[in-house]
């Protein structure tokens, strides 16, 4: 089951996400990010637990990320990580929203869901403000995809 991320999963999201940035697979999140930003995360949960997450964050007028796509790696291969993508994408449209990118490692798995590879340059420099705090900086190792939401 998918449902809007509650208070008390942050803890879980935090642990989750942050074992995957331990890795190189993703930028790390601190408990206050996550506090701010709970209200962009989705969690997917099996038996009472939660087993994966992932957010939309609005940039711009015509401009969403997913971000923070993490789930445990019992669960993988087994349609989680799709489901939380097609969420995304859903709540993306439901919002009026145009285009959405993610940065990746990852890129085969989100070609599947009908992101494009793209230029990081095509991008808002906005969005390059988290990328700072990233251990790969200015290296990024990332690939830069979009999706139109439209139609």
């Amino acid at each position: 089951m998918i449902r809007k991320a509650r208070i008390e999963d942050v803890k879980t999201i935090h642990s989750l996400v942050n074992h995957f940035a331990e890795r190189g697979l993703m930028l790390p999140r601190s408990l206050s990010e996550l506090y701010e930003n709970l209200r962009d995360f989705c969690v997917y949960e099996i038996d009472g637990k939660i087993v994966g997450c992932a957010a939309v964050h609005i940039v711009w007028e015509d401009l969403c990320e997913l971000k923070s796509l993490a789930v445990r790696e019992k669960y993988q291969k087994r349609g989680v990580g799709s489901a939380l993508v097609k969420r995304c994408l859903s709540e993306g449209r439901k919002l009026g929203m145009p285009k959405m990118f993610v940065l990746t490692s990852q890129p085969e798995f989100f070609e599947k869901h009908g992101f494009k590879r793209i230029s990081k340059d095509s991008l808002p420099h906005k969005i390059w403000a988290e990328c700072v705090k990233c251990p790969k900086f200015p290296d990024c190792d990332e690939v830069a995809m979009l999706i139109s939401l439209k139609g």
